[in-house]
């Protein structure tokens, strides 16, 4: 929102009559100051619409709310008009204090937001009302200024030093440098006067550790402040809201209520046009370029019928290959006219992108996640998704950045290119039409962050454990953080175990009055036998501002042949955690078995086998575990429609959701195949789980596909605890490969086990037990050590001027992880676990099927093919549908389909049987 753009984007035209929100205009405005109801009404005068008013239901709720200084959610689309709501009330009682008797040199309003582009933006746009006010109150002679300045890691020395003589009261900051400035002797002690702290972005932050690392600062801010700060969160679509606003307001105390709030939900006030597009009914015969042609023509028609386009792809890759081919198949693209973002370009190039779509002066840009969140595009109106973005928050989220201008409906197309993402995104735009949005899961009782900040106090002084103890459980992610919690926690901060220094991982902090070190007294004050915590060492206050946040590095891994040392690319290292020994993957265009890793080297073997792990794999999304449980129902239902009616009655079905005929008739037809071949017991449904079995006597192997559509999360961890049980009870080794639709487990043709037998017997109370020993020795154990040893400090990665990369990193968490691991209840090694399983794999899913399928709610279907089902078509490849088709994929997917359409034109596969339970 910049200048302008910032008014125009808080009156947007609502379907419905303002006056039901129960608050009236006039009452609003009463609420504002002279000057600035003067400014108001002359800003947003123009911009009226006619069954509007001067506020947006989000505006309208907001406002009263903070200028009576209640904690406040505000859950609005992008271009609602949150973030002005948010500052309104904030800048108007400044204003009014100025005016009073002036304001001290210090902060009272802190802005936090979760990017960088995102606070610089908002800092420009905060000069439109803060100078238009100023300024009439200047032409009636009075002088009033409310400053205002933002700090960040990009912040300079010599600005960061005018911030203490000329302090600003309104700071727009991240979560990192909040953190940081809780530290800062000087600069905390402006931070007292604090009254107002907004979130941006809220359900960003909340679903990753920067989120709980901000919860705790906030708590420590609360804790320092004279007074208790209103905390203000916005953010776009999010679910459930009573958690995100728990979240943001935490705990009066631990194990307590949460604080008061109140939640302006106006989530669904914006019209919204959003459909799927397909550019055939045929994604399995139509030829892969006739694919290609018919989508770069309608994406051409969609942008030269728009002002400006945003493309969203799901890789970077395919960012960049779209907007490659949209100019070399059209004259009408060019540099001056259209671009790429993304997160591995420039900050230069992202930033000269980010300035021309502010100005409205690129046609179309394309881009993977990157501009999901940050600054706004006024101009924008029409947004395209290509593939699945996963998520209905993620799809609402990206969409969303559309249609900001007066009465505008938000413009949305989403193509999918190949079958198995066309029944995800029209299940997923149709939730979306419903209301439905996924749930953010947020970490709990993390004992990395928790490390962080317990240094943090210490370092500021001895402090009282109690009081350290209670601002962490006073944290919405540690409210269920036990006293058996905080002691392994101080173990390792205090260093009790054995060896430890040994291995130069030493003491930061000291327990209790009876160990404080010589020559500190400042403990002197607190009375005896009150257990105090205090920092150790000299240099503890450097070590912590110059090694805290929880943003993990990455590096990429050299990649050589075993035997000669031959060098043969490279691979991210999140890539690396989506392998396991034997696992196929494609690297400069030929196939390599993954067989170990050495630091940052990596060693493989070539071999003509078909991958099983698609480059793609780290860099995409996975599907959100609601959304999949809701395809699962979709199926249940077009199920029960196919039986009753047949493909017309579902064709008829279908044509309710916001989707084209193509995509109709190809959903129709494949299920309708599906049921044919295999019966209608082969798909998986919320009641459910159907487990395929295909005797590939090509290549000697059979295969068992499992279709748990439940996200790659999900899929990750329960294929980990079935692949172990079947490679025990077949007595060979098995190869698993991971989609969001299910997974695939391989052994060899000669032997057989009952999977069926092997789900059901799974104990739903032995899970994390038997996925934890799963972990034992992988390369995923190693890296999320090593970024948790990182993030506990336990690893510096700066110290003393030297800054250790990632890569070396690792080479220190391999030499301490083994040692590690023998210690009784080591706070890392707990952390890395409980991360890998909860964050992850998603156990806590896996655990509530398995309830379900031991309780009998959840069925297990094992059947047996010649050939794979349609519905398996996508494992049998895991096929990458990011732009275009492969056309080995492509030729594969043919022999399959053909091989269906005989049996079915021949009656039902002689071989297929059923063994249900």
């Amino acid at each position: 929102m910049g200048g302008r753009e910032l008014l125009a984007e808080a009156s947007v035209d609502y379907p419905f009559d303002p006056e039901q929100v129960g608050i009236d205009d006039g009452d609003v405005l009463d609420l504002l100051e002279p000057v600035f109801r003067e400014w108001w009404v002359d800003e947003f005068g123009a911009f009226v619409p006619d069954n509007g008013g001067f506020f947006t239901p989000p505006q309208k709720e907001a406002i009263p709310l903070i200028h009576a200084d209640e904690n406040a959610l505000i859950c609005a689309p992008t271009g609602s008009g949150k973030t002005l709501a948010s500052f309104s009330g904030i800048i108007n009682e400044l204003f009014a204090r100025g005016r009073d008797g002036g304001l001290d040199n210090s902060v009272y309003c802190l802005y936090v937001s979760p990017l960088k582009s995102l606070a610089n933006d908002i800092h420009r746009n905060l000069e439109v009302p803060l100078a238009g006010i100023t300024d009439r109150l200047a032409d009636r002679g009075e002088d009033v200024e409310i400053r205002h300045a933002i700090r960040h890691g990009d912040t300079d020395d010599a600005e960061r030093q005018r911030m203490l003589s000329e302090t600003p009261h309104i700071l727009n900051t991240t979560p990192e440098t909040l953190a940081i400035l809780l530290n800062s002797p000087k600069f905390r002690e402006k931070l007292r006067t604090v009254e107002y702290v907004i979130v941006d972005e809220i359900h960003s932050l909340a679903e990753s550790k920067r989120g709980t690392h901000l919860s705790v600062s906030l708590e420590r801010l609360e804790a320092l402040a004279d007074g208790s700060p209103t905390r203000i969160g916005c953010s776009a679509t999010v679910e459930p809201l009573d958690a995100m606003a728990e979240f943001l307001v935490g705990r009066e105390r631990p194990g307590g209520d949460p604080r008061d709030y109140e939640i302006v939900d106006a989530r669904f006030v914006r019209e919204f046009d959003i459909r799927l597009c397909c550019p055939t009914d045929d994604l399995i015969h139509t030829p892969r370029e006739v694919v290609t042609g018919r989508f770069y023509d309608r994406l051409h028609g969609l942008v030269q019928d728009h002002t400006n386009t945003l493309v969203f792809t799901n890789t970077r890759s395919g960012a960049e290959r779209v907007l490659h081919n949209l100019r070399e198949r059209f004259d009408d693209y060019h540099e001056g006219n259209s671009g790429c973002h993304h997160g591995s370009l420039s900050k230069e190039k992202r930033g000269a992108v980010e300035r021309r779509l502010k100005e409205g002066s690129l046609d179309v840009v394309t881009t993977s996640t990157s501009l999901e969140l940050g600054i706004d595009m006024p101009h924008l109106d029409l947004v395209v998704q290509v593939g699945s973005p996963k998520s209905v928050a993620a799809l609402l989220q990206r969409v969303g950045r559309a249609g900001h201008q007066l009465g505008e409906t938000v413009t949305g197309r989403v193509f999918a290119l190949d079958r198995d993402e066309l029944v995800e995104c029209a299940v997923m735009l149709r939730k979306a039409e419903e209301g439905f949005v996924d749930r953010v899961f947020v970490p709990e009782n993390a004992q990395d962050v928790a490390a962080q900040h317990v240094y943090g106090m210490a370092i500021n002084g001895p402090r009282r454990e109690s009081e350290v103890r209670a601002i962490l459980g006073r944290a919405y992610p540690y409210r269920n953080y036990s006293d058996a919690d905080f002691e392994t926690l101080m173990r390792y901060l205090t260093a009790d175990y054995p060896g430890l220094e040994e291995k130069n991982v030493y003491a930061k902090v000291w327990r209790d009055t009876n160990d404080p070190p010589d020559g500190d007294h400042h403990y002197e004050a607190f009375p005896v036998g009150e257990p105090l915590i205090g920092k150790r060492g000299r240099l503890a206050r450097v070590i912590y501002m110059t090694n805290i946040g929880t943003i993990p590095d990455s590096f990429t891994c050299d990649v050589y042949t075993r035997g000669d040392d031959q060098w043969v690319g490279n691979l991210d290292e999140e890539y690396l955690d989506t392998l396991e020994k034997g696992d196929v993957f494609v690297l400069g265009g030929d196939r390599y078995e993954y067989r170990y890793r050495r630091g940052s080297n990596v060693y493989v073997d070539p071999t003509s086998a078909r991958p099983t792990v698609p480059s793609w794999f780290s860099e995409r999304l996975p599907l959100s575990y609601d959304l999949g449980r809701e395809i699962l129902s979709f199926q249940r239902e077009l199920l029960d429609r196919l039986a009753e009616g047949g493909t017309p009655a579902v064709r008829t079905w279908l044509r309710e959701f916001p989707v084209d005929d193509d995509s109709v008739r190809a959903i129709a037809r494949m299920f309708d195949q599906q049921v044919r071949y295999a019966g209608p017991e082969s798909v998986s449904t919320d009641r459910r789980l159907a487990i395929e079995e295909e005797m590939d006597r090509e290549s000697y192997e059979r295969h068992y596909y499992v279709h748990s559509n439940y996200g790659r999360r999900f899929n990750d961890g329960f294929s980990r605890l079935l692949a172990y049980r079947v490679a025990q009870a077949a007595n060979a080794n098995v190869t698993v490969a991971v989609a969001d639709n299910g997974f695939t487990l391989s052994m060899p043709l000669n032997r057989k086990v009952d999977v069926e037998r092997l789900v059901r017997d799974i104990d739903p109370g032995e899970v994390r037990a038997d996925l934890r020993e799963s972990l034992d020795g992988t390369d995923l154990l190693q890296r999320y050590f090593r970024i948790n040893a990182t993030r506990a400090l336990m690893i510096l990665k700066r110290y003393k001027g030297y800054e250790k990369s990632a890569s070396e990193q690792q080479v220190s968490s391999e030499m301490l992880l083994g040692f590690a691991e023998d210690l009784p209840e080591f706070a890392v090694i707990e952390e890395t676990y409980r991360e890998i399983l909860e964050d992850k794999l998603n156990v806590a899913g896996i655990e509530s099927v398995l309830r379900d399928i031991a309780a009998g709610e959840v069925a297990v279907e094992h059947y047996r093919v010649d050939t794979p089902t349609p519905r398996a078509f996508g494992l049998a490849t895991l096929m990458a549908s990011d732009v275009v088709l492969a056309a080995d994929e492509s030729r594969v997917l043919r022999e399959f389909h053909e091989r269906v359409v005989d049996e079915i034109d021949d009656g039902p596969p002689a071989t297929a049987t059923r063994e249900g339970s």
